[in-house]
């Protein structure tokens, strides 16, 4: 296992306050399950990344890890499905606490291939919103501004280090698990950056 930089503790200490940040200042005009969807997702990034701090790589080695990265998503679409399509928001709730059961599920009672799919299905639908809803909307809609379009630029970028994780925990890396370390801290930041600059513009 990698071992964590100084580096890689100031990239993820300046992610934390990015979160944190976010969390303080909120998101205007999203009612009060948006801002709890969003306030959780960035509240599980401030916390991940400071354990990361505290006690290394080492605790992604815990099954649970797949578990959290799927928080972020998850709660991050469902605070955008709340906010800009509330036809949608009940449906997208029960696929979020599906979705969310299924994962779960995967990560105690399958294996192999099997335990890559739920994770690739809920990454994969949370992680499209998060990346073609913003962008759609600051094109479309001349309400938004078209800053908001960095969210979905975040929404990208977690994307990516979500399914990174997953398929490294389920066995299936794509990269080896010292590039990922490698990468993941800069990874987090450029995401919390992208989502602090987009929210804020929009």
């Amino acid at each position: 296992m990698k071992k964590i930089s100084i580096l890689d503790r100031v990239l993820l200490l300046i992610t934390g306050l990015l979160a944190a940040y976010q969390i303080v200042v909120g998101v205007d005009g999203a009612g009060t399950l948006a801002v709890s969807a969003y306030t959780v997702a960035f509240g599980v990034l401030l916390v991940a990344g400071l354990l990361i701090i505290i006690m290394g790589f080492d605790i992604l080695d815990s099954p649970l890890v797949v578990i959290v990265s799927t928080i972020i998503p998850l709660s991050l679409s469902l605070g955008l499905v709340s906010q800009y399509l509330k036809n949608w928001e009940s449906a997208y709730i029960i696929f979020v606490i599906v979705g969310f059961l299924l994962v779960i599920y995967s990560r105690y009672k399958m294996e192999g291939a099997m335990a890559v799919i739920p994770l690739a299905i809920v990454h994969g639908i949370a992680g499209m919103i998060i990346f073609l809803l913003p962008i759609i909307l600051s094109i479309s809609n001349p309400q938004i501004s078209s800053g908001f379009a960095w969210v979905g630029i975040g929404g990208a970028l977690i994307g990516v280090g979500g399914l990174l994780l997953a398929f490294l925990k389920s066995g299936k890396a794509i990269l080896s698990k010292e590039t990922i370390l490698t990468v993941l801290p800069t990874l987090l930041l450029l995401m919390a950056a992208a989502f602090v600059v987009g929210f804020s513009a929009g």
